[in-house]
């Protein structure tokens, strides 16, 4: 009976839970919360994959067929050289052996496993591999396809600079763009296709040996700082630099020639054979640690070195002297040592302050500027002596000086005579290169440069008739001939193009696109890409 009466009260309580299931119970709700807390967990899912979904959707693991390496040069001799290579990837793209079903099984297994394992390692060393990481610039080569970008990424470095040296002999016609005034080019398409390419794919190892002050430490300031400025910034550099020399395009020697003077040469010797001897056994010992240097001779290497003594300091190792590229400020083709179409013409910049490399940028407008000519320094070399000797107290439109004197420069200081002057004379010193070509670009002046064996900088893309004056030594005493014979309305232009160049020899503490350090790289990259026979890779 006692029994009877429990279960009746089941029953009961039973009833009661049912009635409030059916009556009192929202359902709707309880499904939509349902449903919210079921999406919530599958994102939270998807976020712990190693990979994107969407990879492992359109991309799944598959084995890559041994006739890919087989057709690999065939397909590199096949590309066509064009801008609608991009669109046309899909016959290049790497064969795919046909898996049977428990084959795929396996090979997608372990290809998990793989995935895995590589991204607990990245996760631990993200610091590490930060440096590697790819890069993308902010420019059209963005809009390339994911298969364009993977077949790139692909190929060997010599294949690569093969690739794009076809792409730049095919460079799409650039009628305008925002970022470069086309008068300063010779050829504004090939010079951006260039670009855009180097920034897709150039990367450049640092050697890590060589103790300071002669290495990796950057010299920022005075006449010789353009140096230093590159160093600096391309030890820096996360888009350009890697960490693994077989992926490298170029090698970086990263010593500052002003620092070894400093270091090395004893005071009034007249002896650079220390500076030249420390320099070769460097090398020396790169090419006995290292198999880069004698894969190529040191061809794929180069230096940066601003001191005026930067050239000589070259000639104890003969592969250094002869087959590097050698970015210089000292760029004489008379001497043997700069070689044209190879080496780089390297600006020289006078930074006084480098934590505002900028000061004193801009000038006067053309109806401010009433001296014809200007030139004030010290009597170094042969050329400046003869500019004295002719023109000095000659004519009041042409001033020129010895050191500005002290009369002078209470009235009007020596960048406020450049901004005063439609010419800025930049006659050449002991050796052909002078800051004064650039400090007039700074002040909007057009530069005349007095230097008969000077490779001017840039010269592979600038045209330099477009903002300058180049008069030959012989012709000193017809300087106001020159200077008056050239119309107004030339002038004028010319002056304007000096203003549009200025952006492509400005030093920036974080580079920006097309300023000096890429100028200057850019340079380095063309170079590389002359030595590549594409024949011979393909």
């Amino acid at each position: 009976m006692h029994s009877f009466s429990n279960m009746m009260k089941i029953r009961k309580l039973l009833r009661k839970i049912i009635a409030i299931l059916m009556f009192r119970i929202d359902w709707k709700k309880l499904v939509f919360i349902g449903a919210i807390l079921t999406v919530f967990r599958i994102m939270f899912q998807i976020s712990t994959l190693p990979y994107p979904l969407t990879e492992w959707i359109l991309f799944p693991p598959s084995e890559i067929s041994s006739s890919r390496y087989l057709n690999h040069e065939k397909n590199l001799r096949e590309l066509p050289a064009s801008q609608d290579m991009r669109f046309k990837l899909s016959q290049h793209a790497p064969l795919v052996v046909s898996l049977n079903s428990t084959d795929r099984l396996n090979e997608t297994q372990q290809v998990l496993e793989r995935r895995e394992q590589v991204s607990r390692q990245q996760k631990s060393r993200k610091h590490v591999n930060a440096v590697d990481k790819v890069i993308f610039p902010s420019s059209p080569v963005r809009n390339m396809s994911n298969n364009m970008l993977r077949y790139i990424a692909s190929l060997t470095p010599d294949e690569a600079l093969a690739y794009a040296k076809r792409e730049i002999e095919n460079a799409p016609l650039v009628m305008d763009d925002q970022d470069l005034y086309t008068p300063l080019f010779k050829n504004v398409s090939t010079f951006k296709r260039s670009y855009e390419l180097m920034e897709l794919i150039l990367k450049v190892y640092i050697y890590k040996e060589g103790k300071r002050p002669i290495f990796h430490q950057p010299y920022l300031r005075g006449i010789y700082s353009s140096e230093g400025w590159f160093m600096k910034l391309m030890e820096d550099s996360r888009q350009f630099v890697t960490r693994d020399p077989q992926k490298a395009h170029l090698f970086y020697l990263p010593y500052s020639a002003r620092q070894l003077q400093k270091a090395r040469y004893v005071v009034n010797s007249h002896d650079l054979k220390p500076l030249s001897v420390f320099l070769r056994n460097y090398v020396n010992m790169l090419a006995s640690k290292y198999p880069f240097w004698n894969r190529t001779r040191g061809s794929d290497h180069f230096l940066v070195a601003c001191h005026d003594w930067g050239p000589y300091t070259l000639k104890d190792h003969e592969e250094l002297s002869r087959n590097t590229i050698k970015a210089l400020c000292n760029a004489d083709i008379s001497e043997g040592i700069f070689v044209s179409g190879k080496d780089v013409s390297l600006p020289e910049t006078t930074i006084r302050n480098p934590r505002r490399p900028l000061r004193n940028l801009g000038g006067k407008r053309v109806s401010q500027r009433p001296i014809l000519a200007f030139f004030a320094g010290n009597m170094h070399g042969p050329v400046r002596p003869k500019l004295l000797k002719y023109w000095r107290d000659k004519d009041e439109s042409i001033r020129i000086y010895g050191p500005l004197p002290h009369r002078v420069s209470k009235v009007m200081s020596y960048p406020e005579h450049m901004k005063s002057s439609k010419y800025c004379l930049c006659p050449m010193g002991y050796e052909v290169n002078s800051p004064r070509i650039v400090e007039a670009i700074y002040y909007e002046c057009v530069p005349v440069i007095i230097a008969d064996n000077f490779a001017l900088p840039f010269i592979e893309v600038l045209n330099w008739t477009a903002f300058s004056v180049v008069v030959s030594e012989k012709d000193i005493p017809r300087l106001k001939e020159i200077l008056l014979s050239i119309p107004l309305r030339r002038y004028q232009a010319m002056q304007n193009n000096v203003k549009m160049l200025q952006k492509h020899f400005i030093w920036n503490s974080k580079p920006t696109r097309y300023d000096l350090f890429h100028m200057i790289l850019h340079s380095i990259w063309f170079s590389r890409l002359n030595q590549i026979q594409v024949s011979q890779v393909s």
